[in-house]
């Protein structure tokens, strides 16, 4: 499902965001130096769909990943992500254990 979605970040708003039915999930965000801390999940309530969360927070974990930043994630549901899925831990700061 997320794979035709576009992912854009919108530096203006400081989100991560992907449209899906006419309905905006996002990320909110706030970038420190070398560091981007994830605050806000959004997902519309109308997708239901769990692999899009899912789906939706690898893409945005890759986009970062590229860019070369550390990820502290800050909100609870995107902190579990990063627990469930061993990969990204790897992109945390140096000292930040989740």
């Amino acid at each position: 499902m997320v794979e035709a979605v576009e992912l854009v970040d919108n530096d203006f708003l400081r989100q991560y965001e992907a449209k899906v039915d006419d309905q905006l999930a996002k990320i909110e965000y706030s970038l420190q130096e070398r560091k981007i801390f994830l605050t806000k999940l959004i997902i519309p309530e109308n997708i239901k769909d769990e692999g899009f969360k899912k789906e939706f927070l690898a893409r945005v974990f890759e986009e970062i990943g590229e860019r070369n930043l550390s990820v502290v994630p800050t909100s609870p549901e995107i902190a579990k992500f990063v627990r469930s899925n061993r990969k990204y831990k790897r992109m945390l700061p140096v000292g930040v254990r989740i």
